[in-house]
């Protein structure tokens, strides 16, 4: 499961990596995937855009389980 979603990330991230931004992956746990955005995604107004309407669809599309993603600050 983590390997399909690291790869899924690793599509997404060029996107991100266009306007200043990168994703990295944390862990899955409990049908929740742990990411952590940075660059200019932490100041983006569109983040919480960002995160449900894009990436967790995406990673929706190919693995059912998803119920959420989560972005952590470490």
């Amino acid at each position: 499961m983590e390997n399909k979603i690291k790869s899924i990330i690793e599509e997404i991230r060029p996107y991100l990596n266009m306007d200043g931004g990168d994703i990295e992956f944390i862990k899955y746990e409990d049908k929740y995937v742990y990411v952590k955005l940075s660059g200019h995604c932490l100041d983006c107004m569109d983040q919480d855009f960002t995160l449900k309407n894009y990436i967790l669809s995406m990673l929706q599309n190919e693995i059912d389980e998803i119920e959420g993603i989560v972005n952590v600050n470490l």
